[in-house]
């Protein structure tokens, strides 16, 4: 397996519970897995974790294993070979990547491409006269030109994973599928995985081949794209899907009510009981497991015990039918 955490715990002092508890989470080579959820409920963390970027004074347990090695365990060079050869990184902002009084190529060099290769990456990513971008400086670009060169930065060392947090969230339609396009290259080439965060419900129906959903520093569903998104097992997971539009859908959007817990907060039992429908007086004090689904993958939730998971049926299949063509097919 090419990224692996097992049982990961987090927690940083001065806080009533972990930034991560318990986080058990894959990405096979050559495979996009997509961690969504709402701000806060540890998905950059989780990706920070294939770095060794942990917070300072953090306590931890669990391991986090990039193609075999034990990440957590790795100090000075080790690490900083890791982070610069194995495993790449695409921020939202590019930048805040780069250096505002540094050249493209500048760039591009100090992340292992030689000059020559510097150029061809910067066509590679769909920049035109790349031979002029590498001498230019980040002011000079737009922000779709500037994730592209962040992009072909991360793919310089040809890393084996690829971490894109948020890459394409600030970026117009049509550059989200250029950008996409482009990472989709790096996969089949490279045979990279790429572990993709999003709040983009569509993005991930249509992209990513299994979805990990984490609310308040826990997977609370893990499940293939399909079957997540027509049929969501966690009543979390439900609530995401019914305040998304959809292109041409009726359904009324219903915003889950409440707010995500902080970290102030503690709670014996489920941590989304406060804001679920379904919520028993048993949620209160039973603490989830993850329970497998007999059509694959799992949720965390007492009420999926002993029933099939049931949810919006046909949710994915509209917003496939309402994106891009080539925006959509990856395989």
């Amino acid at each position: 397996m090419l990224l692996s955490l097992e049982d990961l715990t987090v927690q940083v002092p001065g806080t009533a519970r972990p930034l991560l508890d318990s986080v058990t989470l894959t990405v096979a080579e050559g495979e996009v897995v997509g961690l969504v959820g709402e701000s806060g409920s540890g998905k950059s963390t989780t990706a920070k974790a294939a770095l060794g970027l942990l917070p300072t004074g953090a306590d931890f347990s669990g391991s986090v294993r990039v193609d075999g090695t034990d990440v957590l365990g790795l100090r000075g060079e080790a690490l900083r070979a890791h982070r610069a050869d194995t495993v790449a990184m695409i921020h939202q902002d590019p930048r805040a990547t780069l250096n505002p009084v540094r050249r493209i190529g500048d760039f591009l060099v100090e992340r292992g491409a030689t000059k020559e290769r510097a150029v061809e990456l910067l066509a590679a990513v769909g920049l035109s006269d790349p031979e002029q971008r590498v001498r230019q400086r980040p002011h000079e670009l737009s922000g779709g030109m500037l994730q592209r060169v962040v992009i072909a930065g991360a793919l310089a060392a040809r890393p084996r994973l690829l971490l894109a947090d948020e890459a394409t969230s600030a970026l117009d339609v049509t550059t989200q599928a250029e950008i996409l396009a482009q990472l989709r290259t790096a996969r089949e080439e490279q045979g990279a995985g790429l572990l993709f965060i999003t709040h983009d419900l569509h993005l991930a129906a249509a992209y990513c081949d299994r979805v990990y959903v984490m609310y308040a520093g826990r997977v609370v569903e893990e499940r293939t794209a399909q079957a997540l998104f027509t049929t969501p097992a966690h009543p979390y997971t439900q609530g995401l899907l019914t305040c998304t539009p959809t292109l041409g859908d009726t359904h009324p959007l219903t915003p889950i009510p409440g707010r995500p817990p902080s970290l102030a907060d503690t709670f014996p039992g489920c941590p989304f009981a406060p804001r679920c429908g379904e919520a028993e007086e048993q949620c209160e004090t039973w603490s989830p497991e993850p329970v497998f689904l007999e059509e694959g993958g799992s949720a965390a939730c007492r009420h999926v015990v002993g029933r099939r998971s049931a949810g919006r049926n046909g949710w994915a299949q509209r917003t496939t039918a309402s994106e891009p063509k080539d925006k959509v097919s990856h395989k």
